[in-house]
């Protein structure tokens, strides 16, 4: 079933500036938000909200749910090719971090570092493997999540932005977790004794986050639509 959605041009070039500069607001909070998850991911936190419900997960959790947030918001107002550019842009800005910080560790720290090698070899010492199993994970899951969105809105002729919200990301965050944690587990940053308690709780945490960004999707689709006067399921271009 092909989609109903219209596609509207932003018209004036007052119009189309708008347009531009809010695809870039949301393609740099995207990419921060990515960059971000693969240097803080070192840090484990505990949180136990009941004594039965206990989350033992990298720090590097936090920001990611952003990630898909941004990539739901961009597929549904600019549509799946300016989501893809973003996804690719992500990509690029990642790999271009992991060159700066392997260039970071080869050169030597002056004795009056504040910082010396050790230190900073501590913290970006798995800065590679983090990101190259994040990169491995980070396209699989969303280049699927973009994948998913266009096929539900297709399905409800632009129409049920939960349940394409949902029905994209939760899978798509599903196939994220299981990846980096196994390829994290087999390069031997994580003990295999911690796979299944990481797995369980690192995807019902990105459950929660997902089914609690949905009234986030309709407010930012709302705000980000309201300027060009288009309606549910229609899209902007530029």
């Amino acid at each position: 079933m092909m989609s109903q959605s219209k596609t509207t041009h932003s018209g004036p070039s007052e119009n189309r500036e708008l347009a531009v500069r809010i695809y870039v607001i949301l393609a740099a909070l995207f990419i921060a938000s990515l960059v971000a998850c693969n240097l803080i991911f070192r840090k484990f936190f505990h949180w136990s909200p009941t004594t039965w419900l206990t989350f033992e997960q990298s720090v590097g959790l936090l920001p990611y749910p952003i990630t898909f947030l941004v990539t739901d918001l961009i597929s549904e107002c600019y549509g799946k090719k300016k989501a893809n550019l973003v996804v690719m842009a992500g990509l690029f800005a990642s790999l271009f971090v992991l060159i700066i910080v392997s260039v970071g560790q080869a050169v030597p720290a002056a004795s009056w570092s504040p910082v010396s090698d050790i230190e900073f070899d501590h913290v970006f010492g798995s800065t590679v493997v983090a990101v190259g199993s994040s990169m491995a994970a980070y396209l699989i899951a969303q280049f699927l999540d973009v994948k998913l969105f266009h096929f539900w809105k297709a399905k409800t002729n632009g129409k049920k932005l939960w349940l394409r919200n949902n029905l994209s990301t939760i899978p798509s965050q599903f196939i994220d977790t299981l990846t980096v944690i196994s390829l994290m587990c087999f390069l031997g940053q994580i003990e295999w004794s911690l796979f299944s308690h990481l797995l369980f709780y690192g995807f019902f945490f990105k459950i929660l986050v997902a089914l609690l960004d949905t009234p986030l999707v309709y407010l930012g689709s709302w705000l980000i639509r309201r300027p060009f006067g288009l309606k549910m399921g229609e899209e902007v271009t530029f």
